[in-house]
């Protein structure tokens, strides 16, 4: 069968006694049995009857196969003639075609070899005639002619290449070399008569006899035109090694671009002179520039190793600013193709930067850096290709960095003093709801003068130095966030982790908590947005960084450091708003601990302390929106962190209102219902613009204060009988612990011997946890064991036989 059969019978782990019980699963099903058994006895025989039929099918099928099988054996031996019969007739034809085409080949290879001996015999005469006017226009200096015939006779030459065995054409290759190494020796000597290493150049500027001899230096060894080139920028050179010596004053870095104004005049005058007199592709110009390069920085390396201690950063940045201006200048006018054969190559493109803020490097170098979401939804401009002459000439300066980054360190001191001293002097920022927080302008001169530094040190390092400079920037991070942000913190009376004793003292008397002012509360928003604003633009610095330096030291940029320490700054302000709203309410929550709920008489309106919370609420919340309007998710973890300070610390001083009436505990409960609603609102009070309060916050108040209100109503419900009063405070408040009930049978006022009796009966109405006997006794109700599977079957099978 095709498809696989679902009777449980032609299973290979059939079970009869799971088969039998999925016939009878209930004793009520056995009232079936004989139309069960009368429907197997039918298919017994059905089976029976199959079994019968394919045996007795079965009996000729050996007879049939062994006639078939000689009858295929009869078709082989007939296909296998006819193969053989065409085979030999197969044969027979090719052997007629080779009879027929014998003739024909042997006038092909006839042919093929008189066309052959012609070739080759007028690349002989070719040859010979070659190599004599070779000769000949080599004593009379032809090189024009020496030039197209030269590179015609290597040509042909090549043709023989298999013929030298042969000694007339060894001798005639002999010949063509000889011809080449006089040619080389004559053109070498001619250019060092017009060009002397020693002495001017001749005054009648390039011939059209070096013009030619350079297109046949281009057809000889490839060192006769490397030393053609050297000798020609040596002699051009030798000029500026005389005038720009170690002892000469120009030679020093503040007249270096008298340098580059020399190479620049030397660069046209060669252009008028000999600009056609070499071929194109050799690119004279660039490498008379590029050699010119090297010659400087091995130059400048000499005298700045000598006068050392001369080196200062203005001196120093001018000097790199005019030599990378000048690295500029030659990627404009030169392509850098023949810096392949020095010591410095173009560098490859790296990959699209993904830093959020790319911006273009040869700008002012006073731009701020700019941080704004929606400039990531920008299309990025494209990068410009890096400059296959940077650091040519600059690398040298590169030993002498440490002046800058000393520079730079003791600058960034300056700034930093500089910004606590103006602090000091102009006082803390003014309030002013309108401008939503606004940073420190400080915070944005730090990392403007960030750019420029790190601008100007990628322009002539991106290996150590950009490390060092690194270094610097993590240190004056970190001083900017102790001295500008964490410094000018206003000082409160309570630390952070909670009340001191002083609070605690002044709660007991009653007396008012120091709350911040105005100004302070703006102070603190001030410090928290311009925290924000160092956190991201530090995160933006880091890659940028790493955009910049070698990619062998990407994994030494880590600013992670100096993030966290802004990520601090932001946590102790927003718990200094915390702590000053949560201490404004205290005296408050203090007033209600204090009053004699026991004699209220009447519900009234709200009590005077809630009226009191709601109004520091409202005094506070506001200015501290506004002023974190720009930064909303730090305002939502001050709400958060409000909320759950101030819930756990209203439930505790509900607990120490006792005893409460009835009357006094519906007054409690209405209160605690006017905080939650004020609570619920609390993200927007006060704003003309109602915005829903985030859900995280809304959890955490409506969890707290239901809580609140839940022991109030346990508290207002009777405590007889005592069971009824043990059950309902386990379903509302489901709180196990033995210290909470305590707290609220004093808050009823019971007597301790009603609460010895009360505690022993919460004792014993606990829940009990499941335990695993308790599990597994209830696992076995559900699932039989195989002691009673067995009784089951053997009682089936019992009713079975008596049925039979």
């Amino acid at each position: 069968q095709v498809f696989p059969s679902q009777d449980p019978l032609d299973r290979a782990d059939f079970n009869a006694v799971e088969y039998i019980n999925s016939l009878f699963p209930t004793e009520q099903s056995l009232a079936n049995i004989d139309e069960v058994v009368n429907r197997i006895r039918l298919k017994i025989r059905k089976l029976d009857d199959s079994i019968r039929t394919v045996v007795r099918g079965q009996t000729n099928v050996g007879q049939d196969g062994r006639q078939a099988l000689e009858e295929a054996q009869k078709a082989i031996q007939q296909l296998f003639g006819k193969i053989k019969d065409i085979k030999d007739k197969a044969e027979k034809s090719e052997q007629m075609v080779k009879e027929i085409t014998r003739d024909i080949k042997q006038l092909d290879h006839a042919k093929r070899h008189l066309t052959t001996s012609i070739t080759t015999l007028n690349h002989l005469h070719m040859l010979a005639g070659g190599v004599d006017s070779l000769e000949a226009m080599t004593r009379r200096r032809q090189y024009g002619e020496v030039a197209n015939l030269l590179q015609g006779v290597v040509n042909v030459l090549e043709h023989f290449n298999k013929y030298m065995g042969i000694p007339q054409i060894r001798q005639l290759a002999e010949r063509v070399k000889a011809a080449q190494n006089e040619l080389g020796q004559q053109i070498l000597a001619d250019f060092e008569e017009a060009f002397p290493s020693q002495g001017t150049k001749r005054p009648g500027g390039p011939s059209n006899v070096l013009r030619d001899a350079c297109l046949v230096a281009n057809v000889l060894d490839p060192r006769i035109k490397q030393e053609i080139i050297k000798k020609f920028i040596k002699q051009h050179l030798s000029e500026y090694l005389v005038l720009f010596q170690e002892n000469q004053d120009v030679a020093w870095l503040d007249k270096i671009d008298r340098r580059y104004a020399w190479i620049k005049r030397q660069l046209v005058d060669y252009e008028e002179k000999y600009g056609r007199m070499f071929p194109q592709e050799w690119c004279m110009t660039e490498r008379i520039a590029v050699e010119f390069c090297h010659v400087t920085r091995t130059e400048l390396t000499k005298i700045m190793r000598t006068r050392a201690k001369e080196i200062e950063v203005k001196l120093l940045l001018f000097a790199i600013q005019r030599t990378t201006n000048f690295e500029g200048l030659l990627a404009k006018r030169f392509s850098g193709c023949t810096l392949t054969d020095g010591t410095v190559k173009k560098p490859e493109a790296p990959p699209p930067s993904t830093n959020p803020f790319l911006e273009d490097e040869t700008g002012t170098e006073t731009d701020e850096i700019v941080i704004e979401k929606s400039d990531t939804d920008k299309p990025k401009k494209p990068k410009v290709p890096d400059n296959p002459f940077h650091g040519i000439v600059s690398k040298c300066f590169e030993p002498h960095l440490y002046v800058y980054i000393e520079s730079q360190d003791k600058n960034l001191s300056e700034l930093i003093d500089r910004f606590v001293a103006d602090f000091k002097a102009q006082g803390p920022p003014k309030p002013n709801v309108d401008e939503g927080g606004a940073v420190l302008p400080s915070c944005a001169d730090l990392f403007v003068y960030y750019k420029k530094c790190m601008v100007q040190c990628s322009q002539l390092s991106t290996g150590e130095p950009m490390i060092a400079l690194t270094t610097i920037f993590q240190k004056y991070l970190r001083e900017y966030a102790w001295k500008i942000l964490s410094g000018n913190l206003p000082k409160t009376t309570s630390s952070s982790s909670g009340l001191t004793i002083t609070s605690l003292l002044k709660e007991k008397e009653g007396s008012e908590v120091a709350k911040f002012t105005l100004e302070e509360l703006c102070l603190i928003c001030s410090i928290l947005s311009t925290a924000e604003y160092c956190l991201a633009t530090t995160q933006q610095l880091e890659d940028k960084l790493k955009e910049k330096v070698d990619a062998s030291l990407v994994e030494r940029i880590n600013l992670t450091g100096e993030m966290d320490t802004y990520s601090i700054v932001i946590s102790n302000s927003i718990q200094l708003l915390v702590q000053d709203l949560d201490a404004a309410c205290d005296p408050a929550l203090t007033a209600m601990s204090k009053m004699q709920w026991q004699n209220v008489e009447h519900v009234g309106d709200q009590s005077p302390y809630v009226t009191s919370v709601i109004l520091h609420i409202k005094q506070n919340v506001p200015i501290i929106r506004d002023n974190l309007a720009s930064t909303r998710k730090y305002f939502t973890q001050f709400c958060i962190k409000f909320a759950n300070s101030f819930i756990p610390k209203f439930i505790n001083h509900l607990f120490k209102c006792k005893p409460i009436s009835m009357v006094g505990a519906e007054q409690l409960l209405l209160d605690t219902h006017s905080l939650k609603m004020v609570l619920l609102d609390l993200p927007s009070i006060g704003s003309q613009v109602v915005r829903k309060a985030p859900a995280s916050y809304t959890r955490i108040v409506v969890k707290g204060m239901t809580r609140a209100e839940m022991i109030l109503k346990v508290v207002m419900a009777p405590h007889e009988p005592p069971v009824v009063f043990v059950d309902n405070y386990i379903k509302l408040l489901a709180d196990c612990s033995t210290d909470t009930f305590q707290k609220i049978l004093d808050m009823k006022g019971l007597k301790r011997s009603e609460q010895s009796s009360m505690l022993e009966l919460f004792r014993l109405r606990l829940p009990a946890p499941p335990s695993g006997v308790e599990n597994s006794g209830s696992l076995s109700l559900s699932t039989p064991t195989p002691e009673q599977e067995s009784s089951r079957i053997r009682k089936l099978e019992k009713l079975i036989k008596k049925r039979l």
